[in-house]
């Protein structure tokens, strides 16, 4: 299974950097495309791994992408007014990084 998985971390990387690719080159049909099968490959990556420890770091990238897409499309249709609510599922995604590490921590000294 963690080859299986490896894997589809794999091919999620390259998407994502597309996705931004495009936001940066203001391709916006290609990039807002671009938002569905990175956004796939991260949730499906979480929904694997739900009952291991690495999952909160794939809910994280899921929140992390999601952000991401939102203030790229801000952007894009010429929204940027509300583009700071991108900072919602940021910081969520940081909370659960945040609990990752702290339950590793807690692990590492009991």
């Amino acid at each position: 299974m963690k080859l299986h998985i490896k894997h589809w971390e794999n091919v999620h990387i390259p998407l994502w950097l597309l996705k931004d690719t495009c936001w940066m080159l203001e391709w916006k049909t290609l990039g807002v495309t671009m938002i569905f099968p990175t956004l796939f490959v991260a949730i499906y990556l979480a929904l694997k791994t739900r009952k291991e420890e690495e999952f909160l770091v794939n809910l994280a990238i899921c929140f992390w992408i999601g952000a991401n897409a939102y203030w790229m499309c801000c952007e894009f249709f010429h929204h940027v007014e509300i583009k700071n609510y991108a900072g919602i599922p940021f910081a969520i995604g940081m909370c659960c990084v945040a609990w990752f590490y702290i339950n590793r921590l807690r692990r590492l000294l009991e």
